[in-house]
Formats: C-alpha cells, sequence, structure tokens
C-alpha cells in the first residue's frame, strides 16, 4: 500500500519547474481556500434562524471533532511527509509533522459532511465537498501530503459528522443558548442597525 500511495504521489506531485499560473493557483487552494470554512459558517450563523444556527454549530463541532480525532491519530502513529523521506518536489512550507490524515481537507470535509447530511444545507454541503478535492490535490501537488492522507481524511470527517449529528441533541442543548447570548451581547450595535438577525 505504501508502494502504491508513493506511486501515485509522484503522479500528482508537481515536476521541478512546474508552470508558474498552475503552481499559484496551487499555493492559493492549500493555503487560503482553508479560511471559507470559518467565513461561511460565520455568514450561515450571522444570516440564519435558529434552526440554521444549530446547522451551523452543530458543522463547525464536526469540523472540531475531526481535528480531534487526527491528533490522536498522529499521536498514536507518526507517517512521514513526502519531503521527510525525500521524495519528490515540495512548493510549500510545512512544519514536519505526521502526515496522516490531512488536517486541512478533515476539516473541509467534516463540515461539508455535517451538512450534507440535513436537507436544509445539503447544496452548501455539496460545494464545500467538492471545494475539499481541488484543496487536496494541491497540497499533493505542492508535497506536503500523500494521497492516502486525503483518504484518511475523507473518512474522519465522515466519522465526526456522524458524531456529531449523534450528539447533536446534547451538543446543541449545552452549547447553543451560551453561544447566543454571547453573539448578541458581542454583536448588539450590529443587530440595532439590522444588519445581522438577533
Amino acid at each position: 500500500m505504501e508502494k502504491f500511495n508513493e506511486a501515485l504521489f509522484l503522479t500528482i506531485n508537481a515536476p521541478a519547474h512546474p508552470q508558474a499560473l498552475l503552481l499559484a493557483l496551487a499555493r492559493g487552494l492549500a493555503e487560503w481556500s482553508i479560511w471559507l470554512i470559518p467565513l461561511f459558517l460565520a455568514l450561515g450563523w450571522l444570516r440564519g434562524d435558529g434552526r440554521q444556527r444549530r446547522l451551523m454549530l452543530e458543522a463547525a463541532a464536526s469540523g472540531g471533532a475531526g481535528l480531534l480525532i487526527n491528533q490522536g491519530i498522529g499521536l498514536l502513529w507518526q507517517h512521514p511527509r513526502p519531503f521527510m523521506i525525500g521524495l519528490g518536489h515540495t512548493f510549500l512550507a510545512h512544519a514536519p509533522d505526521s502526515s496522516f490524515p490531512s488536517d486541512h481537507a478533515t476539516l473541509i470535509w467534516a463540515v461539508a459532511f455535517s451538512l450534507l447530511l440535513h436537507e436544509r444545507t445539503r447544496a452548501a454541503g455539496l460545494a464545500l465537498a467538492l471545494l475539499g478535492l481541488p484543496v487536496a490535490w494541491a497540497r499533493i501537488y505542492l508535497g506536503v501530503h500523500f494521497p492516502l492522507d486525503m483518504a484518511g481524511a475523507a473518512m474522519v470527517a465522515l466519522v465526526a459528522a456522524r458524531l456529531a449529528l449523534y450528539q447533536r441533541r446534547h451538543l446543541i442543548g449545552r452549547f447553543y443558548r451560551p453561544v447566543l447570548a454571547f453573539y448578541r451581547l458581542v454583536a448588539t450595535p450590529l443587530i440595532r442597525r439590522g444588519w445581522i438577525l438577533k
């Protein structure tokens, strides 16, 4: 399996002298797309009713659970990144920590899969799930992840989304009111102006 993983990586990984435009696109996807997730969740919260806000909170919990699972996997099993074993070409600075699973892909897909589980947010979930594909490609292309890191991220994301779904009653029941109270306290001036919902 490791040989297959390395061979597939070398197929996707950038050549020694990649096209400047493709390299810039990959860097943008690899580094900046992740910020669309908190932005999306914040906008969903700000413009949504109570039901939608609960779904945003559930999706955020799914993302957090996915990242926590990744931390546990990284502690139990250290898998080197391609540049740590001198494989391929690297065009993105990264700490030499465990590569499996990808945190970027896990966060995107955990939020996406959580949204896909609800009819109201299914279209948004599909859009975010599709966003994860070029992000996964970019991080392999730039030499900081293996393809199986992305497969692992998808599996962790699915588990995280299911955990958030099964625990939503307990989770939302405990955290929704305090989060809503904090939001209203902080956002009072914007709420009064009608820029965002109460």
